[in-house]
């Protein structure tokens, strides 16, 4: 359980305001077309050590041996608790396009403290076997360093979030088109003010569209300079109903980590 400012948080939401009741999923989303985002991931957990994984989080391919997920989604340093299920769209049925690949190393940012609101969470997953170029999976494009996007710049978010209060998750992949909202906007006091970094990247807060836990680690897709590139990882947003108004969703900033990204690539 994750604490913030002494607010109790729901892995990865930090508890705002709490006018509704909870509601989680890709909020506003829709089913994704199979073999769309071939970078995404569902990143699966075993707590039992009976090699019986089940998804909790998402995650982004970054090179063969590679993958991007938030640090919060890290819930024991024993990578043999951890397999990645790459080529994934519906998570009922085999349908031939997954690889499923066990982690041998995890590596969370030296500056995570478990705080949502200080920032820093990313994490880094070393494969055990390097991802197999099957046609269904790719390796995502990813920002420059310390790009950003204008106020306004609509994205895509995708996960399999749960799809209400009751803890319904969806089989298929959903997908949702969502508005990145600029720093100056998100830090004001009636958005979230303190709690937004020039390090994190907010997007949504319409009241319609957001993203949830269980999008956790998750990408956030976005077409700049002509390739779609993964500007963001799910991190958190408001406990109670998600897509609350001026609460919106908030991803960890990759552009502000790819130095640290590559170094830890090329050390491994």
């Amino acid at each position: 359980m994750i604490w913030l400012l002494a607010l109790v948080s729901c892995f990865g939401l930090i508890c705002a305001e709490e006018p509704f009741r909870h509601n989680d999923r890709v909020i506003g989303g829709s089913d994704a077309e199979p073999n769309t985002w071939k970078t995404q991931v569902s990143l699966q957990f075993d707590s039992s050590g009976n090699r019986y994984f089940s998804h909790i989080c998402g995650g982004s391919v970054i090179s063969s041996f590679y993958i991007m997920t938030a640090a919060h989604c890290i819930l024991s340093t024993d990578a043999s608790h951890y397999q990645v299920v790459v080529g994934e769209y519906n998570l009922a049925e085999y349908e031939g396009s997954e690889e499923f690949i066990s982690v041998k190393r995890i590596i969370v940012h030296p500056d995570w403290n478990g705080d949502l609101g200080n920032g820093n969470d990313i994490a880094i997953l070393r494969l055990a076997t390097p991802i197999y170029a099957n046609g269904y999976v790719e390796i995502a494009n990813l920002p420059y360093p310390d790009q950003m996007l204008p106020h306004g710049f609509t994205c895509y978010i995708t996960g399999w979030g749960s799809m209400d209060h009751f803890g319904n998750s969806p089989d298929k992949l959903q997908q949702a088109p969502i508005n990145i909202v600029e720093h100056a906007v998100c830090s004001k006091p009636e958005w979230w003010g303190s709690l937004a970094l020039k390090t994190m990247v907010c997007a949504g807060g319409d009241g319609i569209i957001s993203g949830c836990h269980g999008d956790s680690g998750g990408p956030l897709h976005c077409f700049s300079d002509d390739v779609w590139r993964v500007h963001g990882v799910v991190s958190y947003g408001p406990a109670g109903m998600c897509n609350q108004v001026s609460k919106p969703t908030v991803f960890t900033r990759v552009s502000s980590f790819i130095y640290w990204m590559y170094s830890v690539m090329n050390e491994n």
